[in-house]
């Protein structure tokens, strides 16, 4: 099992065809983002096989050169968004890293880290503005193969639309983790001092998996 191969099956379903055919749209008649050629970026890193922690956001950053395919991620040289900014304080009080001076989470996909949005494209300045147009079947689908592996898994789920997938998953086999989202509209209401850093650690170590290097 790889990515290559459930994504390309995912591209013959119906469903996809439709989305398929609204997003070139989109790139055709408005700005979105991330740059068609960053639009399964998350899943370059490392293989199904190879994931040991899969992070779901919602969608991508919409504003001008932010979205880069990771969820919660920047490029480098970008302003660091809130919500990263929160969730490098998070990683800062639970497990110590120097809070970083870039938004760059590549390092984290690099050890297996998968950031996955439940939909994978917007349109600039319209947060939201590609919901329900089918790429959550397709994302649903990334989830439901991941859950079906032997090998355990961590799921960071952060805010109520992702929180809403911990139902996929076989929490005998694999950890869940949730709690608010780390937005500033809600990272005071459960995000901060959630610990899901030394707790996505302590499970790995738990299952003889190393365990993330979370500082970038």
């Amino acid at each position: 099992m790889d990515f290559k191969t459930i994504i390309q099956q995912e591209k013959q379903m119906p469903y996809y065809k439709e989305l398929e055919s609204f997003v070139n749209k989109e790139y055709e008649t408005h700005t979105v983002y991330p740059p068609r050629n960053r639009v399964f970026h998350c899943f370059n890193f490392k293989d199904y096989d190879e994931i040991k922690v899969v992070i779901i956001g919602q969608d991508p950053y919409h504003e001008e050169h932010q979205a880069n395919g990771l969820a919660f991620s920047v490029e480098l040289g970008v302003q660091i968004p809130p919500s990263l900014v929160n969730i490098y304080k998070e990683a800062h009080d639970d497990v110590g890293i120097d809070i970083p001076r870039h938004g760059d989470l590549s390092a984290w996909a690099h050890q297996g880290v998968l950031l996955l949005n439940t939909v994978l494209t917007v349109q600039a300045h319209r947060a939201n503005s590609h919901k329900d147009k089918g790429w959550e079947i397709f994302t649903n689908h990334i989830i439901e193969v991941m859950n079906k592996r032997e090998k355990p898994l961590v799921f960071i789920l952060w805010g109520r639309q992702a929180i809403d997938k911990a139902k996929m998953i076989d929490q005998s086999r694999h950890c869940v983790i949730t709690s608010p989202h780390p937005s500033p509209l809600s990272a005071y209401r459960g995000f901060f001092g959630s610990r899901p850093f030394s707790k996505t650690n302590q499970f790995l170590i738990s299952q003889g998996i190393e365990p993330i290097d979370w500082r970038i």
